[in-house]
């Protein structure tokens, strides 16, 4: 087992840490930013097949070493969890190695490309026994976390309609690569950005059942190869377009609550990258809206004032997600407890994700296995 370089030393295993590896130097970025900010992490190697970047990663972060090959990263023993911000396809294969290994594991949304993927992940987790868990960031966003507490606290009251969009105007990712693949991606827009709101949405109404769902999926403009994102914010290649730009979901919900839903990786809408969720009960309600990644001036309660119909606007602090849940999985290795997003809630999401591009492929309402 060789590593590209040497950087530095790992921090005994005496000590009341987790020492940890990040395989995939790109979106991965996030999370080195994360657990170098964890003063329970200690961040001791990367694995990328751009070892460029994960030079200048590991340059940044004082990393103490550097694999081309992730399996070599896996048989590291003074790696003992790893996060995977890997294409699609890669997060069974790479996060079931790991298990195996002895590391837990935190993984990029989505969880797989499908839940017989997801499925495989948790099971093996299980015989492991080790954390498996999912980067749901954006619940960690202060506007999701205290509209959460509210609903549960019964706030609100029944909720029994809520709204979920995330809305790009030109935003198709890597246009060309492995994103416009279906066989790599899995999906397009609503894998990739639907479900986090999926996962927003639900969590703030307490992750009631989805029972069934009707859904239309669009390729109108990614095969016209219009929607690039602007500014070459990704590489390009040649990869034909085989996946949706556009989804809209109608989600019935075991307690008789509906979730409308919409995404678009490129669509004629004067959105440019925008994202929320609103949320209708019986005593209030809430409006979440982000405009280009906004952390803060993003939240609307509405509610009533001695009878007068009202809406206030909460001051909110930024928050990073990433950091947030780098926290969690720390903790859930170390203390047990209970906040990280597990395989299993990634599993969910996945049912329902399949069963939303199930709906759109048969043109009817299908039931979420």
């Amino acid at each position: 087992m060789t590593a590209v370089t040497e950087l530095g030393t790992t921090t005994s295993s005496e000590q009341k840490t987790v020492r940890t590896g990040v395989i995939g130097c790109g979106a991965g970025a996030f999370h080195v930013e994360a657990y170098a900010g964890e003063a329970r992490a200690d961040l001791v190697a990367l694995a990328g097949l751009d070892t460029a970047r994960c030079r200048e990663l590991a340059s940044k972060h004082g990393i103490g070493r550097i694999y081309r090959d992730y399996q070599e990263l896996l048989a590291d023993p003074e790696v003992d969890a790893v996060s995977l911000a890997l294409p699609n396809n890669l997060h069974m294969p790479v996060a079931i190695a790991a298990l195996e290994a002895g590391k837990h594991v935190l993984v990029e949304k989505p969880l797989a490309l499908n839940a017989e993927e997801g499925q495989r992940m948790v099971d093996a987790a299980e015989r492991a026994g080790k954390v498996l868990a999912i980067a749901f960031n954006r619940r960690y966003r202060q506007d999701v976390q205290l509209v959460q507490r509210h609903i549960a606290a019964g706030n609100f009251g029944d909720i029994y309609y809520a709204k979920a969009f995330w809305m790009r105007r030109a935003g198709i990712p890597g246009f060309g690569t492995w994103f416009s693949s279906k066989a790599m991606a899995g999906g397009g827009s609503l894998i990739d950005l639907g479900v986090h709101v999926l996962d927003m949405a639900l969590y703030m109404m307490g992750n009631p059942k989805v029972t069934s769902v009707s859904a239309q999926t669009f390729s109108e403009m990614g095969r016209r190869g219009k929607g690039a994102w602007q500014g070459a914010r990704f590489h390009t290649g040649d990869v034909p377009f085989e996946v949706d730009d556009m989804a809209v979901a109608f989600l019935r919900l075991e307690n008789g609550a509906i979730l409308n839903m919409e995404t678009s990786w490129a669509a004629y809408t004067s959105a440019k990258d925008d994202f929320g969720v609103s949320l209708m009960g019986t005593n209030g309600g809430a409006e979440i809206e982000v405009h280009d990644y906004a952390l803060v001036d993003t939240l609307r309660v509405i509610s009533d004032f001695e009878g007068v119909p009202t809406v206030s606007r909460p001051r909110l602090m930024p928050t990073s997600g990433h950091g947030e849940i780098v926290k969690q999985f720390v903790a859930k290795i170390l203390d047990g407890t209970d906040g990280v997003p597990t395989g299993r809630e990634g599993l969910d999401r996945a049912r329902i994700v399949d069963a939303i591009y199930r709906a759109a492929s048969e043109g009817r309402e299908v039931p979420v296995e």
